[in-house]
């Protein structure tokens, strides 16, 4: 190619490891002049050929492989065999309830960069997040309607990581029907509904389904508070598994409205259900002063970190949020805790919420450990697709 990206002598590592990314650190020097999310040949100190890659000359992270070889082109069919691919691979999990929600892309772990589809039962929502996947936006959208059959795709490419590849935020209706307002989906036996042009990510947190469902299972006869809790998936599956009472405890009065029409959706009793709005932080606090305690607490905050420049700011939130968890918990109680930011280790992030249960004076232990649902993989390559960590911990 007459556009190739040349490394620093011994940065070629990671990609004889078949990591995906480049950083701008690693580059020796750009020959040619690609322009944002062109292909480009990535080539060792040496001069040997490494594969091709998409070039985002204002990322951190310069350029993204697609292949690990010379051998073929980066062109419609590529992106065809890649999105096939996927699609094979979630087929093989057998069915899904109907109607449902269910990721088809997840980025680099499916070999697509930046990419992420999301079904909501006849609609697709996509994400693009990186510059090589922007240039092909067209070619991705016409093949998604051709494999899929969906009667219409929505794009959420609003997320704040499109600024560092120096694209503006965009969202609407790139193919087919309008989505209704919201769209209906099932979660095992528990039924939602997805606003996917306002809610969080494309409209739900997929990722967590299989937490779901262990929360369900273990909420029989509990006193629940669900915090952080969106539009209430934790505080609904619990209920449905036989708990005696949810307090859901979210900063949004749209999200907990919807979190209310879920508990009509589901036909429970709304007698058992208790929605608050506040500051969790703050929430939690004032319950700890009024002698409040539960038999289970779901921690599910938003993404803490940033950049790793504010990790040890991001920690102490963490420890923050479950040191109150614990001073709430009843004897004999359990603590969910979760963190989807992928720079913070799965290591560290119990050391927080151990540290947090000591200053709690409180004695725990950990029972479970959780992560992100099959249809979220995790490259071998690639561990940080690995974003999203739990600890199940029952609590003396």
């Amino acid at each position: 190619m007459d556009k190739t990206l040349v490394l620093k002598p011994g940065r070629e590592k990671s990609l004889l490891r078949r990591h995906p990314w480049i950083f701008s650190g690693a580059v020796d020097r750009v020959a040619g002049r690609p322009g944002p999310g062109e292909t480009v040949a990535v080539a060792a100190a040496g001069g040997t050929v490494l594969g091709l890659a998409a070039y985002s000359p204002h990322s951190q992270i310069r350029a993204r492989m697609w292949t690990f070889t010379l051998a073929g082109e980066v062109d419609a069919d590529f992106f065809r065999d890649r999105i096939e691919t996927a699609l094979a691979t979630r087929r093989t999990w057998g069915e899904q309830p109907e109607p449902a929600g269910l990721r088809l892309v997840h980025a680099e772990n499916d070999g697509l960069p930046g990419l992420i589809v999301d079904r909501y039962a006849d609609f697709l929502v996509c994400q693009f997040l990186t510059a090589g996947v922007e240039a092909w936006r067209q070619v991705i959208v016409e093949i998604l309607v051709e494999l899929t059959g969906c009667r219409g795709v929505y794009e959420r490419s609003d997320a704040e990581v499109r600024a560092k590849e120096g694209l503006e935020p965009r969202t609407g209706l790139l193919a087919g029907q309008e989505p209704p307002e919201l769209i209906e989906i099932c979660e095992g036996d528990c039924r939602f509904l997805v606003d996917v042009r306002q809610g969080h990510k494309t409209g739900f947190y997929l990722d967590q389904r299989e937490n779901l469902a262990e929360a369900a299972c273990l909420a029989p006869g509990r006193e629940v508070l669900n915090c952080f809790s969106y539009t209430g998936g934790f505080g609904i599956a619990a209920l449905k598994g036989g708990a005696a009472r949810v307090v859901q405890l979210d900063s949004s009065g749209p999200s907990l409205a919807l979190a209310a029409r879920h508990g009509e959706l589901n036909a429970l009793d709304p007698g058992r259900l208790e929605h608050v709005e506040g500051d969790a932080f703050a929430v939690l606090r004032e319950y700890r002063r009024q002698g409040r305690a539960f038999d289970l607490v779901v921690l599910d905050p938003p993404k803490f970190v940033e950049g790793r420049q504010n990790l040890n700011r991001a920690a102490r939130g963490y420890k923050d949020i479950n040191l109150q968890a614990f001073g709430l918990i009843r004897p004999g109680g359990l603590l969910l805790t979760f963190s989807c930011s992928g720079l913070l280790e799965a290591d560290l992030f119990q050391k927080i919420v151990a540290d947090a249960a000591l200053d709690a004076g409180r004695q725990a232990r950990i029972i479970g450990r959780l992560g992100q649902a099959a249809d979220h993989p995790i490259a071998l390559n690639f561990p940080e697709g690995s974003y999203l960590k739990g600890l199940v911990c029952a609590v003396e």
